[in-house]
């Protein structure tokens, strides 16, 4: 029986970019349906505040972090893949993959439409498929995040939180009164109203 030493991570990383360079300008590859080997996990990582760094460097293309962006996927356990048809390598990511960083809205109400701008130039409008959770920071802060695709969130940056916020009212749902944001049709909790 003959032992495979795992690739370098700097072999991995270079395959994943000419594997990406094929993709380029094609939209969002469907990762969903790739079910490659997984070779263990590369020294990359997104920080808390959406900077990309590979070997402990920051990642300072940004084409090449949108390329990378494209081909991220959750897996079941939780973990974030980086995948292509041939392998899938892990990265860690400190909070979430994405940052919203602009903020479009038209409307109000239930009519209300709000579209956002990741870092990464994905364009998502709030919907019952892309929508808004809140969580509590560790300073005791709001920290909306929104869906953007594939079990993916991106985190929505303080300014445009207090945008949000700001567009807040009060509703009954199933009987008890939450303070929340309506937009795309659906009514997106923060907080019960008590807690508002």
């Amino acid at each position: 029986m003959t032992e495979t030493t795992p690739p370098s991570p700097d072999l991995v990383l270079d395959r994943l970019t000419a594997a990406l360079g094929a993709e380029a300008g094609r939209g969002i590859p469907p990762v969903e349906r790739w079910n490659p080997t997984h070779c263990g996990s590369i020294d990359m990582r997104i920080a808390a505040d959406g900077t990309w760094f590979h070997d402990g460097a920051p990642i300072r293309r940004p084409a090449l972090v949108k390329l990378f962006a494209s081909i991220m996927r959750r897996e079941e356990d939780g973990g974030i893949v980086l995948v292509t048809p041939a392998e899938k390598v892990g990265i860690v990511v400190e909070d979430a993959p994405f940052l919203a960083v602009g903020m479009a809205v038209e409307g109000a109400g239930g009519d209300r439409r709000i579209v956002f701008r990741t870092n990464v130039d994905d364009v998502v409008s709030v919907d019952a498929e892309h929508g808004l959770r809140f969580e509590e920071g560790e300073d005791g802060g709001l920290k909306p995040y929104l869906h953007v695709r594939r079990g993916l969130w991106a985190r929505v940056t303080r300014a445009l939180t207090y945008d949000l916020v700001e567009m807040g009212e009060e509703r009954i749902v199933d009987g008890d009164p939450w303070f929340g944001i309506a937009a795309g049709g659906t009514f997106h909790r923060i907080a019960p109203a008590a807690d508002a």
